[in-house]
């Protein structure tokens, strides 16, 4: 006998917003609980530049960037529960997480032939997602995914982004997380490409003063609602 969330119709929810605001943590709950795929946007872009960085392109000179954004294999695996990002066959889960490839992740992103590249792949997964997906990043729901059944917005004060993203990098210094975080969201949200942004029609959700717990219940909530009126 088939599970509900087998019989449950596909939904593709699009989770979009600034770092910091726990939406890794809700997108990855959020589909493992309700049975759906999950594609985790931020981490194509930070293999795509620790290719770069491993094969020494210029990050500097937007034109080389370009001129390599197509050479890259780039493969997500979209388990909730075991994500994995792998590049020409190398896992590069922890690889992508360095102090190096995050410092440099929003100057290869903001080059459009590689949000070009990123775009399709991303579309290309959720259009194979059989019982739904969630994507999360920064542009789903105006970009990406516009089409998606249901888009969030999360949102979170700056103080708030850096306690929580300075208890993940165990000791890091809370205002120096706090102007990073806002030196990354003008990096994003100017950028002429895709920018940062909420989704005309998307559900915006402070979790400033939620817990992650909260946060995941009021998401599901809002995708059991969608679900109900398919």
């Amino acid at each position: 006998m088939e599970s509900a969330a087998r019989t449950a119709p596909a939904v593709i929810v699009a989770i979009d917003g600034p770092s910091g605001t726990g939406k890794s943590s809700t997108s990855k709950a959020v589909a493992a609980q309700l049975g759906l795929s999950y594609l985790d946007t931020g981490a194509q872009y930070r293999a795509i530049t620790w290719w770069m960085v491993t094969n020494e392109i210029d990050i500097d000179d937007p034109a080389a960037i370009a001129a390599a954004a197509s050479k890259p294999e780039i493969v997500s695996g979209t388990d909730p529960l075991d994500p994995t990002i792998h590049v020409d066959g190398t896992d590069v889960a922890g690889p992508i997480r360095t102090q190096e490839v995050t410092s440099k992740v929003s100057a290869v992103s903001a080059v459009p032939e590689v949000r070009t590249r990123i775009t399709e792949l991303q579309r290309s997964i959720a259009a194979s997602a059989e019982r739904g997906i969630v994507v999360e990043g920064r542009d789903i729901g105006t970009t990406v995914l516009p089409d998606a059944d249901l888009k969030i917005f999360l949102t979170a004060s700056p103080e708030a982004r850096a306690a929580r993203r300075s208890g993940e990098l165990k000791g890091a210094d809370v205002n120096a997380t706090r102007e990073a975080l806002l030196k990354r969201d003008a990096a994003d949200s100017g950028r002429k490409t895709s920018p940062l942004a909420k989704a005309d029609d998307a559900v915006e959700v402070d979790t400033t003063e939620l817990t992650l717990t909260q946060v995941i219940e009021c998401v599901v909530t809002l995708v059991e609602e969608k679900r109900a009126t398919r």
